[in-house]
């Protein structure tokens, strides 16, 4: 455990329980979601991009959505996201009548989902040093990695050998969320970020939206496409999906823990160059690995695709210690935090869409070439991080 002053050592272990507890909830719905789409409504893949509306819509109101709940602290308004979450996915397990009702409730969960992604940030830097806030972030993410390994091998065993459904992956990700929140709502409370302040824009910031701009679109064509590539085109069930997790999760015990020292320790220009370089590599494989190698070649090829991009997403971290460092203050630090996600998805749901046309028209391929393409694009734009000297407010 880091190390954590008295004062803040409580807090410091509710949350980490609470991260604990969501990564484990979390990973039964990565592991499960597009099998269950795939096999309960056999959707095509159309309807998977059309899916993306619904899914990705609550993050571009989340700037929105958290402006209306001003008179929340950062820790009530994680507890609020937490509890969100878990009436999502349990309204989709049990009560997803048809495919239409189903993305009413994948809303509801989605919308907890990111509400929670910006405070989640913002909480875990309060409890680092000066100058650990890189460190920090990796500590937890291992952390939340760990539970999320836990998770992922249940799902194995559960669907493998105990004749696990749907609902009941579901049903226990709902009771983790519902735990999380509890534990973050028996925090100690902070003070509110005031209203008038939950919409900065300024032109130091401005190098830190583009680059979140860039990590939403590449995201989107991973969190949408790759899995689905997996279960449609090389008709993977959910075990191996499980199995996948599992192997990133053992590799980012080590990794993630390791990319918050290297960020404090190299700074985060050549941390996101570095990701932008490699994820380009990755994006040529995912999508042309058939076309260069035979069939079973092309799916390990795809699997170890699918195991990188898995790590290589925590270099999100670099972003948020990179708007720790120039933000004015504290108020500016959670309000930006938040617009970025919400610019970060007008884009990526515009991706998702442009995406399944792609997809229907020339097919998947092309799609990971736009990520490779938006990987080289962050790389470029990354040279051009520095750290302006602070402001008189």
């Amino acid at each position: 455990m880091p190390q954590i002053s008295e004062e803040h050592k409580r807090d410091f272990t509710l949350f980490l329980f609470a991260l604990l507890l969501g990564g484990f909830g979390a990973s039964f719905v990565e592991a499960t979601f597009n099998n269950f789409l795939f096999e309960t409504f056999r959707i095509t893949d159309a309807q998977r991009t059309f899916l993306e509306l619904p899914r990705e819509f609550p993050g571009f109101l989340v700037a929105f959505v958290s402006a209306l709940l001003f008179f929340m602290c950062n820790r009530t308004m994680a507890a609020f996201a937490r509890v969100t979450t878990a009436i999502g996915i349990l309204l989709v397990g049990f009560f997803s009548v048809n495919y239409n009702v189903m993305l009413v409730w994948l809303f509801i969960y989605s919308s907890g989902q990111h509400l929670f992604m910006p405070v989640n940030a913002d909480i875990s830097m309060d409890f680092a040093k000066e100058g650990g806030h890189g460190k920090m972030l990796g500590k937890l993410a291992g952390a939340e990695n760990l539970a999320g390994i836990a998770g992922a091998l249940v799902v194995f065993l559960g669907f493998k050998f105990l004749s696990f459904s749907f609902a009941v992956a579901f049903g226990i990700a709902a009771l983790c969320f519902f735990a999380s929140g509890a534990l973050i709502f028996m925090m100690k409370k902070n003070k509110p970020v005031p209203g008038k302040q939950r919409f900065i824009f300024r032109k130091r910031y401005g190098l830190y939206y583009w680059l979140t701009v860039l990590y939403g679109t590449r995201k989107q064509i991973f969190l949408t496409f790759a899995p689905w590539v997996l279960v449609s085109v090389f008709l993977q069930k959910v075990q191996v999906i499980a199995i996948l997790l599992l192997i990133a999760g053992v590799i980012g015990i080590g990794f993630k823990p390791l990319l918050g020292y290297l960020i404090d320790k190299l700074g985060e220009k050549i941390i996101i160059v570095t990701e932008g370089i490699l994820l380009i590599g990755v994006c040529i494989g995912y999508g042309f690995s058939r076309e260069w190698f035979s069939g079973t070649t092309a799916l390990y090829l795809t699997f170890a695709c699918f195991i990188a991009d898995g790590l290589l997403m925590s270099v999100n971290m670099a972003r948020a210690t990179y708007m720790k460092k120039i933000a004015l203050n504290r108020a500016e630090l959670t309000s930006t935090l938040t617009m970025g996600t919400t610019i970060d998805h007008v884009f990526s749901i515009s991706v998702a869409l442009i995406g399944g046309i792609i997809w229907s028209t020339s097919g998947y391929k092309y799609i990971f070439l736009l990520g490779a393409v938006i990987a080289a694009t962050s790389a470029v734009s990354a040279m051009f991080l520095k750290i302006p000297a602070k402001e008189n407010n």
